[in-house]
């Protein structure tokens, strides 16, 4: 009996709630027609500025709920918001600090693959200067010995040759790596 009424009573509300969306059809039909009416009378003038009054007022509606939003995300306001929102923030947040730190690890991987190279680069520079100490501390000893002026010039000669080789196999030395070779003046004031 009980079934019989809950069903009585449901199949009376889907008819009200029936009757109540042909009305609102009804009334948006109805609506339709008085603002088409209307319409035809209205300029293009009006039309633009009944537009322009709508879209600025979605935007001043998209900018609140932005700042609204804004707000939440720095933890200010959020006392407007129920358990559900607030487990939604959280969520949001949290997805957001994951792709925060996952951008900093590729570039913190990426600062110290650099850095390596680098290091790389400067130890090659670095034992390519101490070949060239040698070489010019070899030239000093060879020109304090006493040997003929003939020898030590070829030798000068030989070193220069070599140094100039190696200066084009690197495509240039920047002015402060380039080394002199002692001329005999030079040594000689030493």
């Amino acid at each position: 009996m009980k079934k019989k009424d809950e069903n009585i009573k449901d199949s009376e509300l889907k008819k009200k709630e029936k009757r109540r969306e042909e009305n609102n059809i009804k009334a948006t039909i109805d609506y339709k027609k008085a603002t088409s009416e209307t319409s035809n009378a209205c300029t293009t003038q009006e039309l633009n500025g009944q537009f322009y009054q709508q879209e600025t007022k979605k935007q001043r509606q998209q900018i609140q709920m932005i700042q609204n939003s804004n707000m939440h995300l720095v933890g200010e306001g959020l006392s407007s918001l129920n358990v559900r929102e607030l487990k939604q923030l959280e969520n949001k947040l949290e997805r957001g600090i994951t792709r925060i730190r996952s951008k900093k690890h590729e570039m913190i991987l990426a600062e110290t693959e650099n850095l390596h190279k680098r290091e790389i680069q400067l130890e090659q520079e670095n034992a390519s200067l101490r070949s060239k100490i040698a070489e010019n501390e070899r030239l000093r000893e060879l020109s304090m010995m006493p040997a003929g002026g003939q020898e030590y010039s070829a030798i000068q000669q030989y070193l220069a040759r070599n140094m100039l080789q190696l200066n084009m196999m690197e495509g240039g030395v920047p002015n402060s790596y380039h080394h002199q070779l002692p001329t005999d003046k030079s040594l000689e004031l030493q």
